[in-house]
This record gives structure tokens, C-alpha cells and sequence, in this order.
């Protein structure tokens, strides 16, 4: 997936010598969290919304205003996932655009990349999820993909979603007709299944020993 067709320019990014007050407006009319400010092509940083109309000096220029400007950007090879923890850490809906010239070349909305990754195979392909947890000394991804695969399954793709005291919790994607032989390898091979599946044989199971052993207890 090429990421380089969602590179916008319909805005032109901020100079130093704009004012106070025209970055103040770009911000009233887009709903937009920052917005880059470049000096010859080069990307100082870019000015959050919540610090533009914090200074009542509309008049003043930005390049009174450096000290406010934030780093990040995105390199033009960047992946979708790279992009969305980009959108993530810095709580933007805009990111900055460099080449390998380390030249600003546009920028990316969060829109238009969330988009991207919803329209996406991983997303639309009919799957289903499965959280496993184990000591995080003793997982493997190789066993995972084994354990699903030798039960007819496929990985889509997973990710790690929790750490904790020495346990991870990883979130797996699964193309598979029956998932509960894979539950139960995963189980075999002391793996906790955090997730709730309906028709879950080895909960069923339970249920019912639970349910015999408090008639017994009853009597």
C-alpha cells in the first residue's frame, strides 16, 4: 500500500513571518489539531491549535512563537502503522511530510490514513479475534502461528495489546472455519485465553462440572 497518494498540499504550510492572527483563522475554519511552519522547504516543527489561540498578540508573527513549535513528522515511506502511532503519540490529526531530502513535501490526515487502514484486507477480511496470554519469557510467535496453523487456521495479524507484570496479552487475527481446537492447543501449550468465544467447549465443560459439583454440594 502506497501511502505516498494520501500526501496532501491544499494548504500551504505557515512561514515565520506569518501572523498570529492567519494561523489563528486557519485554525477556526479546519478542525485541524496543528499545522506545519517551514523555513526554504525545511520543517521547523509544527504549532498546535491549543497554543495558537492561547496568544493574544494577533498581530505578532510566529517566528516569536518557535519555542512552541512541535518536532514531529513523518518520513515519505512511512507505513500505515507507523503513521497512526505518529497520530497517536502526538494527539494530532496532521502530520508533517519530509523526503529524503529531509524537505517538507505536504502532510497526512488522520482521516484519510484511518481510511486507508480500515479499507484494508487485515480489517475487512472476515476473521476472527483471539487474546492469548502467557509469561512473556515463555511466548513465541513462531509457536502461535504453528499452533494455529496445524489447526487449520491462518494469522491475519496479531499484536502485543497488554504487558504486565511478566505476562503479555496478545491479540490475534484468525481466518478459521472452527476456532476451538485452536483454543485448545493454545490451552495445551499453557497459553490463558482472554477473550469470550460463544460455543467455547472447554468453558462449556467447566460450566457444567461447576454446575454438577454444586447439585452434589446441594444435596
Amino acid at each position: 500500500m502506497n501511502t505516498n497518494d494520501y500526501i496532501l498540499k491544499d494548504i500551504s504550510a505557515f512561514r515565520l513571518n506569518d501572523s498570529v492572527k492567519s494561523a489563528q483563522n486557519l485554525f477556526k475554519n479546519f478542525p485541524i489539531t496543528h499545522f506545519p511552519v517551514v523555513d526554504n522547504d525545511k520543517l521547523l516543527g509544527s504549532f498546535a491549535e491549543e497554543d495558537a489561540q492561547t496568544i493574544e498578540n494577533k498581530e505578532d508573527t510566529l517566528e516569536e512563537y518557535t519555542y512552541l513549535l512541535n518536532p514531529f513528522f513523518a518520513d515519505e515511506k512511512a507505513t500505515v502503522i507507523e503513521l497512526i502511532k505518529i497520530f497517536a503519540d502526538n494527539n494530532a490529526t496532521i502530520i508533517p511530510v519530509l523526503n529524503a531530502d529531509k524537505n517538507y513535501i505536504g502532510y497526512y490526515d488522520l482521516n484519510d490514513i484511518l481510511e486507508v487502514f480500515a479499507a484494508s484486507p487485515f480489517m475487512l477480511e472476515e476473521s476472527k479475534i483471539l487474546i492469548v496470554e502467557k509469561l512473556e519469557n515463555d511466548y513465541s510467535m513462531s509457536e502461535i502461528a504453528q499452533i494455529t496453523e496445524t489447526n487449520g487456521g491462518k494469522i491475519l495479524g496479531s499484536y502485543i495489546s497488554e504487558r504486565k507484570n511478566g505476562f503479555v496479552q496478545l491479540t490475534l487475527k484468525i481466518v478459521a472455519d472452527e476456532i476451538n481446537e485452536i483454543m485448545h492447543t493454545f490451552r495445551r501449550y499453557d497459553y490463558k485465553i482472554i477473550s469470550t468465544h460463544e460455543n467455547d467447549i472447554y468453558l462449556e465443560d467447566l460450566k457444567n462440572r461447576s454446575e454438577y459439583l454444586q447439585k452434589y454440594l446441594e444435596m
